[in-house]
């Protein structure tokens, strides 16, 4: 059972008057659209850069490859980003606990991605400090502490040096703070939180690809990782 927030729309004595204005306050990420694809020159990239390495391979022998990185990591700082392992232990529910995930139109898969909740380093930020700070604005939940911080991983070093560490943190329902979520999204972010029993997750991501959606591997890492759980008993 997939559960998500909902915005309260005023009532309106006209059905059509209520149907635009449902279209108008609509963040649904699956109305945005790919509408044209050109080539990026250096001069105008704002968010990342295309390099060329010269290095040399285990043998000595001269060698080239082309990387992209993000313009946006801070000075002094060796971290660009946090993913946000965020659960929810519910003891009333017999659904047991729960992960936060996110729906997002993310062009360059040209679909909506279910992702975990994410976001990139602030200067003189803690990982620790930008995972509680991100999960806060992005959807709405609070919580007071990181319970796990991963190692600094690579998301693909084929291609990047983008990295992140992930965050562990729990998400108290009983904290007031938590009985209504109000995500603190920018005018340009259209997210859509739900969650999803953590006992689920692995057939639920079958079921998302049937239906078009893309899948960050996070997301799959964490699914896979229940899974030999499971399997293996450790």
């Amino acid at each position: 059972m997939l559960l998500k927030h909902t915005r309260a729309i005023p009532r309106l004595s006209n059905i059509n008057k209520t149907l635009n204005r449902l279209h108008i306050m609509s963040r649904d990420p699956s109305l945005a659209k790919l509408t044209s694809l050109e080539p990026l020159s250096g001069e105008h990239a704002r968010w990342i850069k295309l390099e060329k390495i010269n290095y040399t391979d285990p043998e000595g022998k001269a060698r080239e490859w082309e990387m992209a990185s993000r313009t946006t990591r801070p000075k002094n700082s060796t971290i660009d980003a946090v993913c946000i392992l965020a659960i929810i232990e519910d003891k009333t529910s017999a659904d047991g606990p729960r992960i936060v995930l996110q729906r997002q139109f993310r062009p360059p898969v040209e679909g909506v991605c279910i992702e975990m909740p994410a976001g990139l380093i602030d200067p003189n930020e803690s990982a620790e400090t930008c995972a509680l700070r991100e999960l806060k604005e992005e959807t709405g939940y609070v919580a007071d502490y990181a319970m796990e911080t991963s190692p600094l991983m690579f998301n693909d070093p084929g291609f990047c040096n983008t990295n992140m560490k992930l965050i562990t943190v729990k998400v108290d329902l009983n904290d007031e703070r938590n009985a209504n979520p109000q995500p603190e999204l920018e005018e340009k972010e259209f997210i859509e939180t739900f969650t999803v029993p953590l006992k689920d997750l692995h057939l639920e991501l079958f079921k998302w690809e049937a239906e078009g959606l893309k899948i960050d591997a996070r997301v799959q890492n964490i699914a896979a990782g229940i899974q030999l759980a499971k399997k293996f008993k450790f």
